[in-house]
């Protein structure tokens, strides 16, 4: 048993070093700038900056309630704030398993 794997591996290496890995072609993209792939990207997926949108909004009319001392609006408008996040997470979420259905059809 061991005679014939003294063979085999004596064989393989009479025959010469493995050739080369060939590196595969790197993939070609074409030039995007920041407003086109912005762009895109809302085409594909509106809800998420409509809930950047909502978050940052109900954020700022927080912050404004907490300067003027509304506590209790000010209170209000942070959960809405966190609702607000959630639906973006959830809309990202989404956008990456459609993107993911779709791309496996």
């Amino acid at each position: 048993r061991q005679l014939e794997r003294a063979v085999v591996v004596t064989l393989a290496m009479a025959a010469g070093p493995p050739p080369p890995l060939e590196p595969s072609p790197l993939p070609t993209f074409t030039e995007e700038g920041f407003a086109e792939k912005f762009l895109r990207k809302t085409r594909e997926n509106p809800l998420v900056p409509l809930g950047c949108l909502c978050t940052v909004s109900v954020l700022a009319y927080g912050i404004f309630c907490f300067k003027k001392g509304n506590t209790r609006r000010s209170q209000l408008m942070m959960r809405a704030r966190v609702v607000a996040q959630g639906f973006t997470i959830a809309a990202v979420a989404g956008g990456a398993m459609a993107t993911t259905i779709k791309s496996r059809q």
